[in-house]
């Protein structure tokens, strides 16, 4: 018995977006290219790369915040912490084995997201945002390392 698939539209994309991906997936192991819903499988691939990045980007943002609140609130140092720490660290490290120009992105967003994980600390350790360096304290190689601990 031979499955018949619905031909992909805008409206199936719509309506039931898991049968929209698994027919799309068959009509392409299939090659019947012509049957592909173009415009919502451009939209689709593009937001998968976009969720990569933000991925690196929320991961960075925390892992930073936390090595801030290490640094800067010694005697509020916690075993929770140090797992929040070692989460961001692996967390970042999957999103590159799975995608290795994600570093590049890392690198590229770096300053940006310790301005963010700054104002963060701030808010969140109830320390004036001045106590936190203007420019990151930290080598962005060594925030992924597993054994860095800023004193």
């Amino acid at each position: 018995m031979k499955t018949t698939l619905p031909t992909l539209s805008e409206s199936l994309y719509n309506q039931d977006f898991h049968l929209w991906v698994e027919s799309t997936i068959k009509i392409l192991q299939q090659k019947r290219f012509d049957q592909l819903d173009i415009e919502n499988l451009i939209s689709e691939i593009e937001s998968m790369g976009n969720s990569d990045k933000k991925s690196v980007k929320s991961n960075l943002r925390i892992l930073l915040m936390h090595l801030l609140k290490w640094q800067y609130q010694p005697e509020k140092r916690t075993n929770s912490w140090r797992t929040t720490i070692k989460e961001h660290r692996n967390r970042l490290e999957d999103d590159f084995a799975d995608s290795p120009s994600l570093k590049n992105y890392y690198l590229e967003i770096f300053n940006e997201c310790y301005q963010k994980a700054r104002d963060l600390a701030s808010s969140e350790t109830g320390l004036s945002i001045s106590v936190f360096p203007g420019e990151c304290p930290f080598n962005a190689d060594f925030v992924l390392k597993s054994d860095f601990f800023p004193e």
